[in-house]
């Protein structure tokens, strides 16, 4: 079994970009003894609970209207062209991601994490989704496969609030600084939304080795 750790926050449009590419790899070499889990990285941990107006956060974030413009051009256009359709215009609002970390920490328990976040990421991305809203958490859940109910009752908790943000925390102190970032067998650091064809090299020489 090799590992394959992701730092990751489902805001984060080169995370979207770098799973669905991960994904193309190992579907092609299906032999394949990857194993995935997610981590929690918040690119806004300042965010207030109920998020805010996108276009603000995009012309803060980027120095004004051209900035975000010019940054997402290119997000737009590398997904396009690899057949991913992200709908930027349908996202009205940028969220405090907290409660999607931790549903994607639930589900990673229950051994759905790979289906959540498959999910979460098409909500927001494609659906325009508020994925701060616990609404839209809990049909995540249960699309994913995961107990509405209970689902829902730990949203309402402060149940591993905490322990997201430690996590959040220690990713930082490793050196991450940007997300994606992808550790594999708990020794090598990728960083950035690699290409299918590169992840695919990797995939092979590990079935190489483990041949051998």
């Amino acid at each position: 079994m090799t590992k394959i750790d992701i730092i990751s926050d489902p805001i984060c449009p080169w995370c979207y970009i770098g799973k669905t590419r991960l994904d193309r790899a190992l579907e092609a070499n299906p032999t394949h003894d990857f194993v995935i889990e997610w981590h929690p990285f918040q690119l806004n941990p300042e965010m207030p609970a109920d998020g805010m107006d996108r276009r603000e956060y995009l012309e803060t974030k980027f120095g004004g209207q051209d900035g975000a413009i010019k940054v997402y051009s290119q997000i737009d256009k590398t997904a396009r062209e690899m057949g991913l359709d992200l709908n930027f215009a349908g996202i009205k609002r940028t969220p405090n991601t907290i409660d999607a970390h931790r549903l994607i920490l639930w589900a990673g328990l229950e051994g759905l994490q790979n289906a959540g976040v498959d999910r979460m990421f098409k909500a927001y991305f494609k659906e325009g989704r508020d994925i701060s809203e616990h609404s839209v958490l809990v049909r995540i859940a249960t699309a994913a496969g995961m107990d509405g109910e209970a689902t829902k009752r730990l949203l309402e908790s402060d149940a591993n609030i905490e322990d997201i943000r430690t996590r959040d925390t220690k990713s930082r102190e490793a050196g991450v600084q940007g997300v994606p970032a992808f550790v594999v067998d708990n020794h090598y650091v990728v960083s950035g939304a690699q290409p299918t064809e590169m992840w695919d090299g990797v995939i092979k020489e590990v079935l190489t080795k483990a041949d051998t």
